[in-house]
C-alpha cells in the first residue's frame, strides 16, 4: 500500500511541475517527482521506468546548472521611452506586472528604459529615472514568470555596476516584491528601498 502511495505521490509531483510558470520551480519539482518515481520503480522491479526517471533527474540537474550559469546569454538593450515595443511589452504583461508594481503609469517618459533579453527574446523590463549623484530611481523592474528565480536579476545588477550609477532606490512595490528586494540586498531608508551599487 505504501509503495502505491509513493507511486501516486511521484506522479502527482511530475504533473504538478508542469503547472509551474517559473522554469526553475518546474525543474526542481519535476526532479523531486522523478527521484521518487525512480525509487518507486526500483521497489516494484520496473528497471526501465527507473532508468527513464534517472535520465530525467540528470536532465533537470543539467538545465538547472544552465539556468544558473547562463548570464552570458543575456543582453540589455537601452531604448528611448517612446519606443513602441516598450508600450507593447507593458501592455502584454500589465496584469501580471501589477501584482508587483501596483502603481504603473505608462504615460511617464522614463529616461532609463531597458529591455532584458535572453538570446533574442525579451524576458524583462527596467523603467527608471535618474536622479542626482548617480542615483537610479526604479519604477518597474519586471521579469516574466518563466524567468523568475533565475539569473536575470544577478545579470542586471552586474550590468548596472558598469554604468555610472552609485545607488538604486525604489518604492511603490508590493510586499511580495519588497521582500524579494530585501533578500538581494535592498534596505529600507526614508520610506524607500535602497541598495548601493558595488562597482566591478
Amino acid at each position: 500500500m505504501y509503495i502505491e502511495l509513493l507511486g501516486y505521490l511521484s506522479s502527482l509531483l511530475v504533473v504538478f511541475s508542469m503547472l509551474m510558470t517559473s522554469v526553475v520551480k518546474l525543474r526542481i519539482i519535476n526532479m523531486i517527482g522523478s527521484t521518487l518515481f525512480a525509487i518507486y520503480a526500483l521497489l516494484i522491479y520496473s528497471y526501465p521506468t527507473a532508468a527513464t526517471n534517472a535520465c530525467l533527474i540528470v536532465i533537470n540537474l543539467y538545465n538547472l546548472y544552465r539556468l544558473n550559469k547562463n548570464a552570458r546569454n543575456y543582453a540589455i538593450v537601452k531604448l528611448p521611452p517612446t519606443d513602441s515595443f516598450v508600450r507593447f511589452f507593458l501592455d502584454s504583461h500589465e496584469r501580471d506586472m501589477k501584482q508587483f508594481f501596483p502603481v504603473i503609469n505608462k504615460n511617464i517618459l522614463y529616461d532609463y528604459t531597458c529591455l532584458i533579453c535572453h538570446d533574442t527574446n525579451p524576458v524583462g523590463i527596467l523603467l527608471a529615472k535618474t536622479e542626482e549623484d548617480g542615483v537610479l530611481n526604479i519604477h518597474v523592474d519586471y521579469t516574466i514568470p518563466a524567468y523568475r528565480n533565475s539569473s536575470v536579476e544577478k545579470y542586471l545588477l552586474t550590468w548596472l555596476a558598469k554604468e555610472p550609477i552609485t545607488k538604486l532606490v525604489t518604492n511603490n512595490v508590493s510586499e511580495t516584491h519588497a521582500t524579494y528586494l530585501k533578500k538581494i540586498g535592498f534596505t529600507e531608508k526614508d520610506g524607500r528601498l535602497v541598495k548601493n551599487i558595488e562597482k566591478v
